[in-house]
């Protein structure tokens, strides 16, 4: 952990060469992250959730919101990249998606989605085999290549990060 307020659990690290036991432990993490988000929000009435869990950060209901969505995303670029040679993914204006209309919305909501989401992503990630984590897909943003490994570790990360951002708040605030 970090007191960094954007960045609570530290940045992304890739590891090169993850071992069938690593790629296990990073998509228990991704299983996970259903329960702990219901667990950080639980309790949470409207004022808390439309709290900035930063200064100039996203509201807690926003980052609920978030979640899913980048997650659904996480899953489409990595059936494309099963299902085609070398995809170029669609990126995203991540921000502009967390002011669209329904972020708004209760976010039981996100969290039925993401719930029924993680079903079916763990499901595929636990049957691929050597050759399917090694896949690749092109960010036209960046220019970068990535696996599915490092699509992997990626959001072993990013569920985590982002629940830290709605415990660390509700540490600081004393909720």
């Amino acid at each position: 952990m970090t007191d960094d307020l954007r960045y609570p659990t530290g940045r992304v690290q890739f590891k090169p060469g993850l071992t069938p036991t690593d790629r296990g432990s990073l998509i228990q993490a991704i299983a996970a992250v259903p329960a702990n988000l219901r667990k950080a929000v639980s309790g949470l009435n409207d004022a808390q959730l439309d709290t900035p869990y930063r200064p100039d950060g996203w509201t807690v209901r926003q980052v609920v919101h978030h979640v899913p969505d980048s997650h659904l995303n996480a899953f489409v670029r990595m059936k494309l990249a099963l299902t085609e040679d070398h995809p170029t993914i669609k990126p995203y204006d991540e921000a502009l998606w967390a002011g669209l209309p329904d972020a708004a919305l209760p976010i039981d909501v996100s969290l039925r989605l993401l719930d029924a989401l993680h079903e079916r992503w763990v499901a595929l990630m636990n049957a691929l085999d050597d050759a399917a984590w090694a896949r690749t897909w092109h960010h036209p943003e960046n220019g970068r290549t990535f696996t599915l490994e490092n699509l992997l570790q990626i959001y072993a990360w990013h569920g985590p990060h982002h629940v830290a951002h709605i415990t660390h708040l509700r540490e600081r605030s004393g909720w």
